[in-house]
C-alpha cells in the first residue's frame, strides 16, 4: 500500500513567517523546536508534515495526546537483561523520530512531566532509558513542532520559554487567499499525486536550499557584534533567564546560512526576533494604584517609594520594531 503524499510545503498559501521559522529550525535543530498556537483549522499539521519531506529522512511521527511516558520514551525488558545478560529495548516515539519531525498536537493539554521530558530531549539530541540499574541509549535528533489553541488552556511558562521559536497565526485570513487556499486543497485531496508533481520543482528547490543553508551552517560565526546586539535587545525587553539569547543567535545564524551568506547581519537578527522574543518578553508592571479619572497621576500621598511612579519615568516599552524580511520564494 502506498502511503498518500504530504501537501508540498511549497504549495501552502501564506504563512510566510511560520515556514520561514520552521525552515529555520529544520537547518538548526539546536533552536529547540517551534511551538505554533492559533485556532483550528489553520493548517499547522499541513506545515509540519510539509516540512518532513524537506529533511533527509522524511520521517513524520505523531505523539497521541494520550501517550504515557513509556510510549514516548521505550521500555527496557528487564527479563530479556537478566537471562540474556543484556537489554532488551523496544523504541518508543522518540526513537521513531530520530531524523525527522516530531509533531505534537495540542502540547498545551500534554502531561506537564512529558512535556518536560519531551523538550529535555530534543534540546540534547539523546534519549536515555534506566530501570533497576540497566540503561540504554539512544540517538533522538528530531524537530519538535508543537501546536496549541490557548482558548484550551496556556503551557506553563517554564515549559513555554523552552520551545526555541514561537509564532502565532491569526484566524482572520483575506478572502482572496482563502479562495486560493481552498482551490489547492480541493485540487491536492483530488489527486495528491498529481498535485505534488505539480510542485515538484518549487519543493525540490526549497528542499535544496534548506540542505545547503545546513552544510553552509557551522562556517557562519557566531560573533560577538551579533550577541551584542541580541543581549542588549533581550535586556530591553525583560526577558528571564538566558534562553532567549542563546536561541536568537543561533536563529540569526540559521537565517544567515538560508540566506547564502557568510555572516551574520542586522537583517538576520530583525528576521528572528518576533520568533525568540514573543513568548519570553516581560511587560512592564502598571502602577500599584492607577489615578482615576480627572485625577493627577501626582497626588500629595503618593512617592516613588510607595510602590507607584510619581516623578519617576515609567519604563520603556520593549524596543525594536520588527522589519518584514522577504525572505520566501515567491509562488508560481
Amino acid at each position: 500500500m502506498t502511503d498518500i503524499p504530504h501537501f508540498p510545503l511549497s504549495a501552502v498559501v501564506g504563512a510566510d513567517q511560520l515556514k520561514l521559522a520552521l525552515c529555520l529550525t529544520a537547518i538548526d535543530p539546536k533552536i529547540g523546536g517551534v511551538l505554533i498556537e492559533g485556532p483550528r483549522g489553520m493548517a499547522k499539521s499541513t506545515l509540519a508534515r510539509g516540512l518532513a519531506d524537506l529533511l533527509a529522512s522524511g520521517q513524520f511521527v505523531t505523539l497521541p495526546l494520550g501517550a504515557t511516558e513509556e510510549r514516548l520514551v521505550g521500555t527496557l525488558d528487564l527479563d530479556a537483561a537478566l537471562g540474556e545478560g543484556r537489554a532488551q529495548f523496544s523504541p518508543g516515539v522518540l526513537a521513531k523520530a530520530d531524523g525527522g519531525v516530531l509533531y505534537v498536537d495540542e502540547v498545551n493539554l500534554l502531561a506537564d512531566h512529558l512535556v518536560d521530558l519531551l523538550l529535555d530531549v530534543a534540546a540534547s539530541g539523546t534519549n536515555l532509558i534506566e530501570r533497576d540499574g540497566i540503561s540504554h541509549r539512544h540517538a533522538a535528533r528530531f524537530v519538535l513542532i508543537g501546536t496549541m489553541n490557548p482558548e484550551e488552556g496556556e503551557l506553563r511558562p517554564q515549559l513555554l520559554d523552552r520551545f526555541g521559536f514561537n509564532v502565532a497565526l491569526s484566524g482572520q485570513t483575506l478572502p482572496a487567499e482563502r479562495g486560493q487556499i481552498i482551490r489547492r486543497r480541493l485540487d491536492f485531496d483530488s489527486d495528491p499525486a498529481a498535485f505534488c508533481m505539480q510542485w515538484a520543482e518549487q519543493q525540490a528547490a526549497l528542499r535544496e536550499r534548506c540542505t545547503q543553508a545546513r552544510a553552509r551552517l557551522d562556517s557562519i560565526e557566531l560573533d560577538d557584534q551579533a550577541l551584542a546586539q541580541i543581549t542588549e535587545r533581550c535586556f530591553a525587553a525583560g526577558v528571564d533567564g538566558l534562553r532567549a539569547d542563546l536561541v536568537w543567535l543561533r536563529g540569526a545564524r540559521a537565517h544567515a546560512a538560508w540566506r547564502g551568506a557568510d555572516a551574520i547581519a542586522e537583517v538576520d537578527i530583525e528576521a528572528v526576533a518576533e520568533f525568540a522574543l514573543r513568548h519570553r518578553r516581560q511587560e512592564p508592571s502598571p502602577p500599584a494604584n492607577p489615578p482615576s479619572e480627572g485625577q493627577s497621576p501626582k497626588s500629595s500621598d503618593t512617592s516613588p517609594s510607595q510602590g507607584q511612579w510619581g516623578d519617576m519615568p515609567a519604563p520603556a516599552l520593549p524596543t525594536g520594531a520588527r522589519r518584514e524580511v522577504p525572505s520566501w520564494p515567491k509562488k508560481p
